[in-house]
């Protein structure tokens, strides 16, 4: 999910990074002193997910949680993922510094995305957070692996089969996704309901 170094035309790195500017800007305002605590433990969820690699294929895989954060967080999953994916990127040179604006724009736009059609099922009862929580999550990462394979794509021709690969690769992922994202909900709707308010 990662996009490194010196791949991407700088066209997308600029858009990328503009977007997430401009969704970092507006996730900062709508964090509060209450909500920051949540974000904090999220984004470290977050990044402690990403660490644990699953290999598949030619590649690996691992969890993200960007359609929980989206659910709980909203617009404050743009910081909560510049803050992961930059720690990623110094610390374990996961990605990089100048794609941490189209990385970042991947996995929150997507979380917020996949967000809002799974919250749609909120409203049906235990069952339907259940339903929320997994199109939620699958759709989190399917759309971010996407997002990445289009950018891929926009690469150059040499990027075509690995971007047919990602967006491949992502699809069990999105299933895994949704279906601990559907557990995730449903525990906490039973203990702490306001927390997808």
């Amino acid at each position: 999910m990662h996009i490194s170094e010196g791949i991407l035309p700088a066209s997308v790195l600029i858009a990328g990074g503009v977007l997430s500017l401009l969704g970092t800007a507006i996730g900062l305002k709508r964090l509060t002193p209450e909500t920051i605590p949540r974000a904090a433990l999220l984004t470290a969820a977050a990044f402690v997910a990403s660490l644990i690699h699953l290999p598949l294929g030619p590649s690996s895989v691992h969890l993200v949680f960007n359609g929980l954060l989206g659910l709980m967080l909203g617009m404050a999953a743009f910081p909560a993922f510049l803050i992961c994916l930059f720690l990623q990127a110094v610390l374990f040179q996961f990605g990089g510094l100048t794609t941490l604006g189209v990385n970042t724009f991947n996995l929150a736009f997507a979380g917020i995305v996949g967000a809002w059609f799974g919250k749609f099922f909120f409203r049906f009862g235990l069952r339907g957070v259940v339903v929320g929580g997994f199109i939620a999550g699958a759709l989190a990462i399917f759309l971010a692996g996407f997002l990445v394979a289009l950018e891929l794509f926009l690469a150059g021709e040499s990027f075509h089969a690995v971007a047919k690969l990602i967006l491949a690769a992502h699809l069990p992922v999105a299933l895994v996704e949704g279906v601990v994202s559907a557990f995730i909900c449903l525990y906490l709707q039973k203990v702490r309901p306001e927390i997808f308010q």
